[in-house]
Parts: C-alpha cells; structure tokens; sequence
C-alpha cells in the first residue's frame, strides 16, 4: 500500500512547528531566572537597529526605493512603541524629505518626484504624525490630499490605490483612515464604501483583497476598521470573521495569514489588531454572538458611552442594507430613519469605549511568540525562526506585542502585571488599534486637525 507524499506545504509546516517546538523546549528546560531573561524584550538592541535605519542604507535597499516613506514609518512607530525619542534635527530632516514626497495635486508619492499612492499617503501620514509636533502636521495639504482621495474614489465603492492602478480593500483603508485622522472624511468618500467591502467578505469569514479572492489576515483587518471607521461594521457577518480569525492562530503560538499557510510575526498585529478592534464592538458582546467567559480581563460592566456612533448607529440586522443619503444622513433601507454620523469622531470615539468583551486569542501565548522566536540577536524582529530581521517584521511584530499587553485595558488605564508576559520592563507603550500609531500621538493629531 502507497503512503501519501507530504506536500511542500505540509514538509515546511512541519520543519517550522518543529524548530519552534525545540526552542520551547530549550526554554521549559531553562532555571527561572534564565527565563526571565530569554523572555526579555531587548530593547536596547531594537533601538539601535532601527535608528541605524534613519540613517544611510546600503545599496541592497535600492529595490526599496518606492517605500521610502513605508520605510520612516516602519521605524519611526517602531521607535514610538519602544518608547525611544527622535532627536529635533533628524526630525525635521525627515519632516523636510517626506514634505518632498508630497505630490502638487495631493498625496505622497514613494519618494521625491514619484506618483501619488494610497499605501504611501498612509506611511507618510502616519509618519509625521508619530512624529508630532506643529511643524510635522501642518506640512500635509489637507485640501489637494483630499482631491486625491476623491480622483481615487471608484462607483463600486472602492478606491484606486494610484492612477490606473488597483481596485482593492488595502486602497479602502488607507483612504479612509487618512481622512479619518485628518478630519476630512465625509459622506462622498464614504459612499458605497461598504458594499464594496462587503463583497470581499468570502465564505470563510474573513475578507480578501478584492471579491472573488481568498481571505487574508492584511486585508481582514484593513477591512473590519474601514467598516468601523465608516460605522457600518455590524453589516459584516461577525460570527463568521471571528471564526476565521481564530483558526488563524495556530500550534506555535503565533497566527499565520491565511488558512493553510506559515505562522509569520507580522500577523500578530494584522490578526491580533482585528480582535482588539473586535473587543470594542457592543454588537459582539451583545448581539450577535456569544462568547464564552475565556481570558484574563477583569471588565467593568458599569460603564455606559457618551456616544452613539458605534453601538446605535451601526446596528443592522442581517438582510437590510445601508446607505448615506443626500443630505448626509445614515439611513437603514426599509426604516427610512436618519441618523447622522459625524465621521470624524468615530475614531476618537472607539478608543474611549471600554472593552466589551474578553480576549477571543491568547494573548500571553503570543508574547512568547513574539518573545522568543522573533527577536533577532543583534536587535530587530523577524518573520519566524531561520528568516531574516527587517524594519516591516520590526514593526509589525512590536505592534502585536503592544496589543497583546493592553488588549484588556481601557484608553489611559494602567496594564494588569499578568497582561504582560516577562519582566515588567517589556511594557511597551498602547496604540490606537484602528491607525496603528501610539496612542499620544493619535490625541495629538485630533486635536490639532480639528482645531486648524
């Protein structure tokens, strides 16, 4: 009788569950205080790597050369989580090179003189933004930005990621959560928006890049907070992206991006921010699926919005549909009830609710991921065990560790020592889970797009 042959999938699952299953082990066999210190964030180490990254790249970057303003974000929120300051005069040496990237009709190109595109309207944004400071935040041209968004804008609902380009769920996010945070999204830019991710939603419960195509973890996120950010998440079939999101987290602790695929650290943040974006939903602690009691979060209950936005005006039961009408009012078809949304608080809004609910993940599991099988020795974070450290991993990887350490907190509320796996020092400082910036500089930019 022929045995089956592993298939190329199946022979690297099992070399990666493998070398994860041996550097446990090698952990468990460990004294204590040998634990403790494996389980340390090198913080240090990280720092320096990165702000070697602000500097001058060796010619192996080149390929990189469209990514730049990816690349001063990548770092620069790397550096924020860590909690490492950015000196005055390299500061407004990048404010001035991604002033440059800034195109004359609107948005950020990858560099100097190149085209206007979505993804890297967003990293530079995001960028000046973790930055901070007058000088940075007012060298974005809110208005010809605008333009852009709108010229990018497509009747399915979706945008173009640049002119002639794609039509997909990443052009939706970054679109919409840049006009978020700038306060300028309005009904135009929202119109349709929904439909067209909703279309993207596949059988398996999580969403893809554009409809027809298979459900990734990148795009489940950027599709679950463009529907939160629109107020319209409750039109997603929830159940179902909760299921898929959760079998997405697999034997080594960490989560991989698609079903059938690699763990990869990266997705620590793009799964492990969906479920701190699910955690703030009223509708799924209330609605429309029950959760078992799991975790380790201790919620008040007691707690009651000031606001509307995502626990009133998002409710849409399964069969209706949405829209915004012409006077700018949310309207449920079949109910012919306005409500208007004032978009531009849904996001301050979000991160002032409390957790509904507990932990759909573990948390702490992940850590130890993060912990011990992606941080490379001389500093930076990496995919998985044998892969090479780079300034996207970096990020992502520290991004998911801070989600997982305040994933049961509320907005300014201290951290439960429990929350964090390691010494207490691997603390690092909260984001707002819907931009992916921290979460002082995310208040520093409300303030400042609102009042100018």
């Amino acid at each position: 009788m022929a045995f089956p042959v592993a298939t190329r999938t199946q022979h690297e699952q099992c070399m990666v569950e493998s070398e994860v299953l041996r550097i446990y082990n090698h952990f468990e066999g460990l004294p204590l205080s040998d634990q403790t210190r494996k389980l340390k964030l090198k913080r240090d180490d990280h720092i320096n790597y990165l702000m070697r990254g602000l500097g001058i790249l060796p010619a192996s970057f080149s390929s990189l050369d469209a990514n730049r303003p990816w690349m001063c974000y990548w770092i620069l929120h790397s550096l924020a989580l860590l909690g490492a300051p950015v000196e005055d005069g390299l500061k407004n040496i990048i404010i001035d090179f991604l002033r440059r990237c800034q195109d004359k009709n609107g948005g950020f190109g990858g560099g100097p003189g190149q085209m206007p595109h979505l993804a890297t309207t967003y990293a530079a944004v995001s960028a000046l933004i973790t930055l901070g400071g007058r000088r940075a935040l007012s060298s974005i041209n809110r208005r010809k930005l605008y333009t852009f968004l709108q010229r990018m804008k497509q009747p399915s609902g979706g945008f173009r990621m640049h002119d002639a380009g794609e039509i997909d769920i990443r052009a939706c996010y970054t679109a919409i959560s840049v006009a978020s945070v700038l306060n300028i999204l309005d009904h135009e830019l929202v119109d349709n928006v929904g439909n067209y991710i909703l279309s993207c939603q596949t059988y398996e419960g999580g969403i893809s890049g554009e409809p027809g195509s298979e459900a990734h973890g990148g795009y489940t996120y950027c599709g679950l907070a463009t529907m939160i950010l629109i107020n319209e998440v409750n039109r997603l079939d929830l159940p179902r992206l909760i299921d898929w999101l959760v079998f997405r987290h697999g034997v080594e602790f960490g989560f991989q991006g698609r079903t059938n695929k690699l763990v990869d650290g990266c997705y620590s943040f793009w799964q492990g921010g969906a479920f701190a974006l699910l955690q703030r939903l009223p509708s799924v602690s209330e609605e429309q699926i029950v959760l078992p009691d799991v975790g380790h979060c201790s919620l008040d209950t007691s707690h009651t919005s000031t606001t509307a936005h995502i626990s009133e005006v998002g409710k849409i039961s399964k069969g209706t549909s949405s829209q915004v009408d012409d006077t700018g009012a949310f309207r449920q078809e079949g109910l012919n009830v306005p409500f208007p949304v004032n978009y531009s608080d849904i996001g301050y809004d979000f991160i002032n609710r409390s957790v509904e609910t507990k932990p759909l993940f573990d948390a702490v599991a992940l850590q130890q991921y993060i912990l011990l099988c992606t941080q490379a020795e001389n500093g930076g974070l990496i995919d998985k065990p044998g892969k090479n450290k780079d300034f996207y991993h970096t990020c992502y990887c520290l991004s998911g560790l801070s989600v997982c350490q305040h994933i049961c907190s509320d907005a300014g509320s201290p951290v439960m020592p429990r929350a964090i796996k390691g010494p207490s020092s691997n603390l690092l400082i909260p984001i707002h889970p819907l931009f992916n910036v921290v979460l002082d500089q995310y208040n520093e930019a409300r303030e400042f797009f609102t009042t100018h």
